[in-house]
């Protein structure tokens, strides 16, 4: 994997599902080149001792400077992680000048019912559209399993079985993971499977081919417009991001997530214990047992 191939994959990546703009992609392309330039184009495969070499070039910047060029490399590798392409994150050697670790974009439970309402609207037409069929399929899938883009488009036709509740997965890493299908997503497969014919090798057939990441992207933020959402709150890695936010929320156990997800390491998982905060707060105000106490002298 040459870095200047895994940098065109990134920026593709940035501009679908992030919707980066021209400016933000050519300042990415730039830090990741010139950070790949230094280290004689070993970028992708560096490890936490040549990223701090790397860094040590740095001194002489400003802080702001640091922190961009940090923060374009600790994206790149957590795309590379993401797809698969590497285990580890060197991430954690790149300096962090007064900055914090973004949380995560997601969805509240009220956003994405109303994304199933739409659908659900959309289904009740007669007849049903197909292509309704293929974006309720999409969404299950996306918002039910936690699927990245890249391996919901490419499906297999027969990847997801009927009688079967779990798909198992193999990364570009080579590491194969179980994932859950619900009974409604199964169901959902099916309906749109019925209009893919049998002789066609994806789930979601475009061309001679499969639908492509661009295509998803736009297929989700035209459904939130529908559905009263802000387009740019959302993608196909915020429904993802969502997926593994309400399963938390809802009591799974952090390493399953992992599990789900396919993360490498437990850290890029722990991201998401940020929604524990406020329901954290809300059981202490709930069942501490001083709260009764506190109400009293209130």
């Amino acid at each position: 994997m040459s870095d200047a191939a895994a940098i065109d994959r990134f920026l593709e990546m940035m501009a679908a599902q992030a919707g980066a703009a021209q400016n933000t992609l050519a300042a990415y392309r730039r830090d990741l080149m010139l950070a790949s330039a230094a280290l004689d184009g070993g970028l992708a495969v560096a490890d936490g001792a040549a990223l701090e070499r790397l860094a040590d070039g740095w001194t002489a910047l400003s802080k702001a400077t640091v922190a961009r060029k940090a923060a374009a490399l600790r994206r790149f590798f957590g795309f590379l992680i993401d797809e698969g392409d590497r285990a580890d994150d060197p991430s954690p050697a790149l300096p962090r000048p007064g900055t914090q670790r973004r949380l995560p974009r997601t969805l509240d439970h009220g956003d994405v019912d109303r994304l199933f309402a739409a659908i659900d609207a959309r289904l009740a037409r007669d007849p049903v559209i197909p292509t309704d069929l293929r974006l309720s399929a999409l969404f299950e899938l996306l918002y039910g399993s936690g699927l990245r883009a890249t391996e919901l488009v490419s499906l297999p036709r027969g990847a997801i079985h009927p009688d079967r509740p779990f798909l198992i997965l193999k990364g570009k890493g080579g590491r194969e993971r179980l994932v859950p299908i619900s009974d409604r997503a199964r169901a959902a497969v099916a309906a749109w499977r019925a209009h893919v014919a049998t002789d066609r090798p994806f789930l979601f057939p475009s061309g001679a081919t499969h639908i492509s990441r661009v295509r998803l992207f736009q297929l989700v933020r035209a459904l939130a417009a529908e559905a009263g959402i802000a387009p740019e709150r959302i993608s196909p890695h915020v429904l993802r991001h969502a997926f593994a936010t309400h399963l938390l929320e809802g009591g799974a156990d952090l390493r399953a997530l992992q599990t789900m997800l396919g993360h490498a390491d437990i850290a890029t998982t722990e991201i998401y214990t940020h929604v524990d905060s406020s329901r954290l707060v809300e059981l202490v105000n709930e069942r501490h047992p001083l709260v009764d106490a506190l109400r009293k002298r209130a």
